[in-house]
């Protein structure tokens, strides 16, 4: 199978070599669900080491699988951000590094009172509709508990 495509940049072909009969997987399937999604497991597990999960440089065990663990959970939240708060924004199909750049390191305020958190953003950062947005689509899900 080839895919052949002219785009800004110059060419981009595609090959795929396979031994999945045809019959089985007709062409556009086979790249389409198959070979693309292959492609998108593999940025997956890129993204997985823009959140630290190759430092594993200490001489013990225990403390590099703790960073591991650590580095597994904060995945875990940047997806679930991606996938329920993200949604429908221009950060909806961004990496994980992407998101922590553009979205979630930025300047805040935070007080502290015994019944609540106070965030104060600043009115000058260039994404506070986002943040608004992406709080208000958070605010609507129902926690399964």
């Amino acid at each position: 199978m080839a895919k052949a495509e002219h785009l800004e940049k110059g060419s981009n072909p595609r090959f795929v070599v396979t031994s999945l009969r045809a019959e089985h997987w007709p062409a556009q399937v086979l790249y389409g669900q198959l070979y693309c999604a292959r492609g998108k497991m593999e940025n997956r597990i890129k993204e997985q080491l823009m959140l630290f999960a190759d430092r594993t440089s200490t001489a013990f065990l225990r403390s590099n699988q703790t960073r591991l663990y650590f580095s597994s959970v904060a995945y875990l939240l940047m997806h679930a951000l991606r996938r329920l708060g993200l949604r429908g924004t221009e950060l909806a199909q961004a990496q994980c590094a992407t998101i922590r750049l553009k979205f979630l390191k930025i300047g805040a305020r935070i007080r502290v009172t015994v019944r609540r958190v106070w965030i104060s953003l600043a009115e000058g950062n260039a994404s506070a509709a986002l943040f608004a947005g992406v709080y208000a689509q958070l605010r609507t899900l129902r926690l399964r508990c």
